[in-house]
């Protein structure tokens, strides 16, 4: 079932490439789910060392680089739009450093042990 009415609460710092104070930062922020369809799994890749195009992606998946995590996808464009009310400065490091994330139809995994659905 696709419910992409329904928002999660980021409760604790995600795991993953970003440095830790940019990952903190997430933490109590209110983020729409592009997609949910119960227990959502997605194969990601790391920010940082994710290859830039779809096909090496696909050759890294393929190379079983790629991690099984169940979560929640969260369109990267706004997410990063939200993340920069609360901190400007940790919005501008994923704007800087994965400018190939920060774009329309792409999106952040946040594992679902660090989020909740928001009651708002």
């Amino acid at each position: 079932m696709n419910r992409p009415d329904w928002t999660i609460r980021i409760i604790a710092a995600p795991p993953g490439e970003a440095p830790l104070w940019v990952r903190q930062k997430w933490v109590g922020l209110d983020l729409p789910v592009a997609r949910y369809s119960g227990q959502s799994r997605f194969l990601g890749l790391g920010v940082l060392s994710m290859p830039r195009s779809w096909l090496g992606q696909w050759f890294a998946v393929a190379r079983g680089r790629a991690e099984l995590v169940a979560g929640y996808a969260v369109e990267a464009l706004p997410a990063v739009g939200i993340l920069g009310v609360k901190s400007p400065e940790a919005a501008m490091w994923w704007r800087e450093n994965t400018p190939h994330l920060i774009a329309p139809r792409r999106y952040l995994i946040f594992h679902e042990e660090v989020c909740r659905i928001a009651d708002i």
